[in-house]
């Protein structure tokens, strides 16, 4: 009769239950990609769950993002970041609270003025303009807190402090400090000041091009470094950029049209996105309605103008007696006025559905508005001559109003 030993059913069913199945590891794996990409960076203290996956999955992570896109990735006891920046720099990808450049400069200054503070010590906002101003002052730079934009730029700029959980408020707010300079704050620091700015390969002071700090690693001269170069540029693009045609290549478009069938496995197997092979280039699709990432069409109405536009246009283009013609890469010039009229036309027919601020607005103001939107996305451009080119990614696009059920 075999003896039975205490503990030991008990210990084999502990180490089941620790297995996870193939397809959960997959899915964690895409969900940690996914936040590294999209959000400033994960930390214990917020997110724990999606913190320790990312610490269990380090190796993996820290590798296809070095090999594949040149982004270094950080983890430690408290956060995990992805150390990202673009190729390319588009407005949109700055903050959208900021309304002026003086909103990055006190930011920035903020965060130097926070380098000397430790881990849950409290100050107070005058001692903290009153520094900044000082050493502002130093560097040939003046701010005036009587003024009350200066003030409203300082404020937008504690806000984002704030919502990054760099700093928190304790006691006032900066709103009323922007409306009364005599209205104070108290404030308290946490760790992660010190982690907001991305690390350069090298010194600042060595850069002599803006175009020379969109590099995260310091590539050599080598054929064997330009590849790797031209690869990092490559999927860095198309992880950070809605929409990239194969025009936008130029030079390196010979490389490019080597490596499309793996952007494509890659970027599915890591983050699950679908691709779609066009004659303008590769689009990528999220596979649900809800992302990490803010998907087109927005929410928002003027997405909905937008894709109105875009079929209009599309419909006039395949009739063979309208008057706009077609490039050779099968981008649409269109003139303001040209969007105008489309934009009247659509408005007598669906006005009905859209939000009243755009019933109201002048058919220009609009057109602009509808326009900036279709650049922001990556389907457009406006021209020197003052025309806007619609891509021919546009015309992937169809949209129009029709009963809808809803579910109750």
């Amino acid at each position: 009769m075999e003896k039975i030993k205490i503990g030991k059913l008990n210990r084999d069913k502990r180490r089941r239950t620790n297995i996870i199945d193939k397809a959960d590891l997959e899915n964690r794996k895409k969900e940690c990609m996914n936040a590294l990409l999209n959000r400033p960076w994960i930390t214990k203290e917020h997110d724990p769950q999606l913190y320790y996956w990312i610490k269990e999955q380090q190796h993996e992570l820290k590798q296809w993002f070095m090999d594949y896109a040149g982004y270094p990735l950080f983890v430690n006891g408290k956060i995990a970041k992805l150390d990202k920046a673009p190729v390319v720099a588009h407005s949109w990808m700055g903050f959208q609270e900021f309304r002026e450049p003086l909103d990055y400069a006190l930011f920035a200054y903020g965060l130097w003025f926070l380098e000397s503070k430790m881990e849950r010590e409290q100050f107070l906002l005058t001692d903290l303009v009153k520094e900044i101003r000082e050493y502002m002052s130093e560097q040939g730079m003046e701010v005036d807190w009587k003024n009350y934009f200066h003030r409203l730029s300082m404020a937008r700029a504690l806000k984002k402090l704030k919502s990054l959980n760099i700093v928190q408020a304790v006691d006032g707010q900066e709103s009323n400090w922007a409306m009364n300079d005599e209205k104070d704050v108290l404030y308290e620091c946490s760790s992660y000041s010190r982690y907001v700015l991305r690390n350069f390969p090298r010194g600042l002071t060595e850069y002599t091009k803006m175009t020379e700090l969109r590099e995260t690693l310091d590539y050599g001269s080598e054929q064997e470094e330009l590849n790797r170069r031209r690869k990092h540029h490559l999927y860095r693009r198309y992880l950070l950029e809605p929409v990239v045609q194969d025009g936008f290549w130029q030079d390196d478009l010979l490389y490019f049209h080597g490596q499309r069938k793996n952007v494509l496995a890659q970027i599915k197997s890591m983050f699950g996105w679908g691709g779609s092979r066009y004659r303008e280039g590769i689009v990528f699709f999220e596979p649900e309605l809800v992302s990490e990432a803010e998907l087109f069409p927005t929410l928002s109405s003027i997405s909905d103008l937008a894709l109105l536009v875009c079929g209009v246009v599309r419909s006039h283009v395949i009739n063979e007696d309208s008057s706009l013609r077609i490039e050779e890469d099968g981008a649409v010039r269109l003139t303001k006025g040209e969007i105008e009229r489309i934009l009247i036309k659509l408005k007598e027919e669906y006005g009905e559905y859209w939000i009243n601020d755009h019933r109201k607005m002048q058919s220009a103001d609009l057109a602009m508005e509808v326009c900036n939107h279709l650049l922001e996305w990556g389907f457009g451009e406006w021209e020197e001559n003052g025309f806007f080119l619609l891509y021919a990614i546009a015309g992937r696009w169809m949209a129009k109003y029709g009963p809808t059920e809803l579910e109750v």
